[in-house]
């Protein structure tokens, strides 16, 4: 197989490190083991962030996301967990990820979690007519 999971997020540089803008990143298809019955679990993410410097480069989100298949976890544990490890790697003025998990037990869990960069404000909202 040419591409294995992994834990590595690369980064590059932000083209436009001088303007806010936001990046969202949907992500379909993650999975990951209940750690309780060991059977699949099943969400659609959506990434959300503000860069600094740096940005996320999508392969290594790719294979990173992926390496969470055979692990074991709690909904708000790997959502946690993904978005820390997104701010370690990039250090972003903003960042939310939303995670929109299956039904399991005949619910639907839903777990935001958000990272705001100390002393960063967002910009107000444009309201066109």
């Amino acid at each position: 197989m040419p591409s294995q999971p992994s834990k590595t997020l690369e980064t590059f540089e932000n083209p436009a490190p001088g303007r806010d803008y936001t990046i969202r990143i949907d992500i379909p298809e993650f999975t990951c083991l209940c750690p309780k019955t060991g059977q699949p679990d099943f969400a659609v993410m959506a990434l959300e962030y503000v860069p600094e410097a740096l940005c996320v480069e999508l392969k290594s989100l790719k294979l990173y996301i992926w390496s969470f298949r055979d692990e074991g976890a709690f909904h708000e544990a790997v959502t946690n967990r993904i978005l820390e490890d997104l701010v370690a790697a990039c250090a972003p003025r903003f960042a939310r990820l939303t995670a929109r998990f299956n039904v399991r037990g005949g619910t639907y869990p839903t777990v935001t979690v958000e990272h705001r960069a100390a002393g960063w404000t967002p910009p107000p909202p444009v309201h066109l007519p």
